[in-house]
């Protein structure tokens, strides 16, 4: 009996120790609305002047990774880890391998042009670290991301990719 004992002790401790040493897994989304990338550092100094700053070349690209979906942004919110948000408003239409720009600044939502403007000039993505949520309208995550500037952005440009 000893000996069982011993023996389902080390099994279970190495099955612990080889579940403690395999790598953190990134929870992936059943939704085809991905987070492309985020321009997360705005190429520049940072000047956050509705007029004349840069705030509108900070940005983050959703896409639409479906093969067949047409899928509707209205009612999808974009935020950040300290909960700075924006929902979108109105009917923006992503057809299979669309995608939209949501930018800092002033601006409307144009299906035509591939972009949305969060209307507020302020930058929202932090330059060191930050998470990015895309929210269903119903509260469920279709994607998330969480970045640092040193472990992800290998170039420094200010720009990460997320899904090609």
């Amino acid at each position: 009996m000893r000996k069982r004992s011993v023996i389902a002790a080390a099994l279970a401790a190495g099955t612990l120790a080889a579940l403690a040493a395999a790598p953190a897994q990134a929870t992936e989304y059943s939704s085809p609305l991905k987070i492309k990338g985020v321009q997360y550092d705005a190429p520049g100094p940072d000047s956050n002047r509705c007029s004349g700053g840069n705030a509108a070349a900070e940005f983050v690209t959703i896409k639409n990774y479906s093969r067949t979906a047409t899928v509707n942004l209205k009612g999808y919110t974009v935020k950040d880890a300290t909960g700075n948000a924006y929902t979108f408003q109105v009917n923006h239409y992503l057809e299979p391998g669309d995608y939209v720009q949501l930018r800092g600044n002033r601006g409307t939502e144009s299906d035509a042009r591939n972009v949305a403007y969060r209307n507020n000039c302020n930058f929202i993505w932090n330059n060191d670290r930050d998470t990015i949520k895309l929210i269903k309208p119903g509260g469920a995550y279709a994607d998330t991301h969480a970045y640092t500037k040193s472990g992800n952005d290998r170039d420094g440009n200010g720009y990460i990719s997320f899904h090609g």
